[in-house]
């Protein structure tokens, strides 16, 4: 699709960007605007959240209904829209720390009430805009601003905490995977019911420089030749798979969403 196609859900007098040259957030942003427009979406019917973060910054950008709110707290204020609007298309854009730390709690509930929200994780597995601290999603032994001689903690693994916590649709892709991002963010949104996307994505200012790949192109290069598919993954060893990014879609399924409950509860609650 030609670039000139998506400029007009952007807000092109907030250019340019605040994010580095090559950063993977670019390459998301544009992944979710081919996809609203392959959906034929109404931009006044479209709503994106943020928190605080690089990724978070999207919300500026974007020429629909937007909200920049605080920091971990993107979720709260979608569940509201959506509450508020249900025919609204709600989605929730953040990045590992924001959404998977001081927002983690509002991620596990959104998941276990089956919230209809679409979640766009941006896990460049670092905290970017701070200084380069390593997040819940930095690998064990490698290097951050805070961790000098290597992490130590285990990290979250996006896609099992979404499954565990009860989304019903979950999918990951990396920004190199491009068009398999396009098609899972497009899935998604079309879902009824929390759909979470982990998209694995390069801060090479930081998490690259600090572990040996300070351009983008060895970042995505990374991701290519360390990625497999969901399916070549069921047929290895957890030997096999350490140090692996194993991409696809990993659940699908229909189930009644909050929306829809809260709804019913409502005509309950007046005798009808």
């Amino acid at each position: 699709m030609k670039t000139k196609q998506l400029l007009k859900y952007l807000r092109i007098d907030r250019w340019p960007t605040v994010w580095c040259p090559g950063c993977g957030n670019g390459i998301i942003l544009k992944a979710f605007l081919e996809a609203v427009d392959q959906l034929k979406l109404k931009k006044d019917r479209i709503a994106v959240v943020s928190g605080i973060g690089c990724s978070s910054r999207a919300t500026g950008y974007l020429d629909f209904n937007t909200m920049h709110t605080l920091h971990g707290r993107a979720i709260a204020f979608a569940t509201g829209v959506k509450l508020a609007r249900p025919e609204f298309k709600v989605i929730v854009m953040g990045g590992d720390g924001d959404l998977a730390s001081i927002g983690g709690n509002h991620f596990i509930h959104a998941c276990r009430r089956n919230i209809d929200l679409t979640v766009i994780v941006f896990n460049n597995m670092i905290y970017g805009m701070t200084g380069g601290q390593y997040s819940p999603t930095t690998p064990e032994e490698e290097y951050a601003s805070t961790a000098p001689y290597g992490h130590i903690e285990k990290p979250f693994d996006i896609v099992k905490l979404a499954l565990s916590a009860g989304a019903t649709y979950v999918a990951r892709a990396t920004v190199y995977h491009y068009n398999l991002l396009v098609r899972y963010i497009k899935e998604a949104i079309e879902h009824k019911g929390v759909s979470v996307v982990d998209v694995i994505s390069n801060c090479h200012t930081y998490f690259g420089r600090y572990n040996g790949m300070p351009e983008p192109y060895q970042m995505l290069e990374y991701f290519k030749t360390n990625s497999v598919t969901l399916q070549k993954a069921q047929t290895m060893s957890e030997e096999e798979l350490e140090g692996k990014i194993v991409i696809g879609q990993f659940r699908k399924e229909e189930k009644p969403c909050y929306m829809d409950c809260y709804r019913e509860l409502q005509k309950k609650a007046q005798g009808r």
